[in-house]
């Protein structure tokens, strides 16, 4: 390993890691670089797995040991080691996880390919928080999701807080972006599925019905939090469900409405394999 203590914040070498509470900044920085951050080991070992490349890593001297390990391919990559006050003064937030690596973001995909080889995916309309992106990976792995497409205002599942939130996630469930709906709705309809929009319709249909049959091919549709999805989606969709609520409440939190809905959609197909 190349194994670098920090005696200068100021390097070059480190910027990668400066500024990463600056949401707004790193959203810009990241994809035009061409990296994304995997914090902690667990994430950095599902990336590398994923067959992503490390550009370098950040760790505090415990650290080092299992680095070792992990980076036993990559003899060349810098290992920059560093006192946690240092850590906290570069990044801008307690790196309490021990280890951060920045990673070449891998090329994008073809959302029209990932429809082909694909029955079952998840459509996520300008969701903003990261948080919630990372739920729905997570969920969307869990439960058998063959992919994830996102509309151009969705938030960068390779955002630091996504991929933590998604516990890897997203660097294991294929994702691409989406063209804007007068491209994307015909897209979906060309390649045979069913786009189904969760909204709150007076033609909706029960979650509960809708898993009694379902299409071969299906494409789960949210949108984003508070004003939900756009007239253009719904226009795009040829289908609506609903969760029903109880007790006056009229939503679920849109990562907590995806888990619900995989996994009825997958116990619908384990039922009608049977």
């Amino acid at each position: 390993m190349r194994v670098i203590r920090i005696d200068d914040l100021s390097l070059p070498e480190l910027a990668d890691f400066t500024q990463l509470t600056d949401v707004a900044l790193r959203r810009v920085r990241e994809p035009a670089e061409g990296l994304y951050l995997a914090e902690s080991p667990k994430v950095i070992t599902r990336a590398l797995a994923t067959g992503h490349r490390p550009r370098a890593l950040l760790i505090v001297e415990e650290w080092l040991p299992s680095i070792a390990l992990l980076l036993a391919d990559y003899p060349d990559v810098p290992v920059y080691v560093g006192a946690p006050a240092q850590l906290e003064q570069l990044t801008g937030f307690n790196m309490h996880r021990g280890a951060l690596a920045s990673m070449h973001r891998p090329e994008p995909l073809d959302p029209e390919e990932l429809l082909r080889t694909s029955t079952r995916v998840v459509v996520l309309e300008d969701l903003a928080d990261h948080t919630n992106v990372g739920a729905v990976f997570r969920s969307a792995a869990a439960l058998g999701v063959d992919a994830v497409l996102l509309t151009p205002g969705c938030a960068d599942p390779l955002y630091r807080r996504a991929v933590r939130v998604s516990m890897g996630a997203v660097l294991q469930v294929p994702w691409a972006r989406l063209p804007d709906w007068r491209e994307a709705g015909p897209l979906f309809r060309e390649t045979g599925y069913e786009l189904t929009a969760f909204a709150l319709r007076d033609d909706a249909q029960d979650l509960a019905e809708f898993v009694e049959d379902i299409p071969e091919k299906l494409a789960l549709m949210f949108g984003t939090e508070g004003p939900g999805l756009t007239k253009r989606a719904l226009a795009s969709a040829s289908s609506s469900v609903v969760i029903p609520m109880e007790h006056g409440v009229d939503s679920l939190n849109v990562a907590t409405a995806a888990a619900l809905a995989l996994w009825a959609v997958r116990t619908g197909d384990q039922r009608a394999a049977k």
